[in-house]
């Protein structure tokens, strides 16, 4: 394998790179039916996704102004693949594509064929399995390869949840969170948030939720004997959601006076949902319910532990 000009290629679901893109990023996930069916069927869904963009945008653009005016996924995504090709070697050249903006896969796969790549790793940065992320994200890198660059020979790593390194790196994250807490505070409840999914997936056989307790249990083994609980973020509209919701894992806290931790635990970068939702929102929530002591544990971002597990996880599961 490491004769041949090789691509790391890392998928993410991708982010506005300004207040403009927030409105066209948006209609981009809500067109996507394998992330959100949204009703009256396949046939409506882009004049229902244009109309909902359009008016989520207003608050949307808001949360982005807090956090800078755009996304920082494609920078932590890029500088992941970046340097875990450099621990692969030589002939391996890092490549991202996202699935709601840019770079899309099409545009990907095009730099890569005219950078004369010979074959590629394909890595979704999704730890744990959905068809509504990894799923949808690899689904639309092969039917943009189909087009693009139909002669590249390409191998998909889908899922990595329990992925030793991983879950070692993980665990870091989660002891220097711990290294914070004041001596007074005593021990936090440790709350692993992950983005929720309508339940309806997971009826149907999909793994997410199996994935996340496993990957949980995994860093539970690993930081000690504390108290944590799993909940489920990012839940919008009239459908039913996996539970618990992380709002209402926090509102109990503070009835019942822990101390919190948050471990972001299924997103490998910050982004959006960490520097936003978690760091504005929760907190905020946190303190209107009570909560004594609130803190977040550091995003995996581009820290050499998991830059280390990337590149072993691909040593290991290419094939070609």
């Amino acid at each position: 394998m490491d004769a041949k000009k090789t691509a790391l290629v890392l998928l993410n679901m991708g982010g506005p790179d300004s207040i403009e893109a927030v409105e066209p990023f948006l209609y981009n996930l809500f067109a996507d039916r394998d992330l959100i069916q949204l009703p009256l069927g396949a046939v409506l869904q882009k004049p229902f996704a244009r109309v909902i963009s359009h008016f989520r945008a207003k608050i949307v653009r808001e949360n982005y102004q807090r956090i800078g005016g755009k996304s920082p996924l494609l920078h932590w995504t890029a500088l992941q693949a970046e340097k875990s090709a450099a621990r692969l070697g030589d002939n391996w050249h890092p490549y991202v594509a996202m699935r709601y903006w840019k770079p899309r896969a099409d545009e990907t796969l095009l730099r890569m064929r005219e950078d004369g790549i010979e074959q590629a790793v394909v890595l979704s940065m999704y730890p744990h399995y959905t068809g509504a992320t990894t799923g949808s994200s690899v689904k639309d890198f092969k039917q943009a390869q189909a087009q693009v660059f139909p002669e590249l020979k390409s191998t998909y790593i889908e899922s990595w949840h329990d992925w030793p390194p991983y879950l070692d790196a993980l665990a870091q994250c989660v002891t220097e969170g711990l290294e914070q807490v004041p001596e007074a505070i005593g021990k936090p409840l440790v709350l692993f948030s992950t983005h929720a999914l309508p339940q309806k997936f997971i009826d149907r056989g999909d793994p997410y939720q199996r994935h996340v307790e496993q990957t949980v249990a995994g860093v539970m083994q690993r930081i000690g004997d504390l108290e944590f609980e799993i909940g489920y973020q990012s839940r919008s509209g009239p459908v039913k959601w996996m539970e618990p919701d992380t709002l209402d894992v926090i509102a109990r806290a503070g009835k019942e006076k822990k101390p919190l931790l948050v471990v972001p635990v299924a997103f490998v970068s910050d982004h959006i949902e960490t520097l936003e939702e978690v760091d504005v929102e929760f907190r905020a929530h946190a303190k209107e319910h009570g909560v004594p002591w609130f803190e977040r544990v550091p995003a995996l971002n581009a820290r050499d532990s998991f830059i280390d597990a990337v590149a072993q996880l691909v040593r290991e599961r290419a094939k070609f």
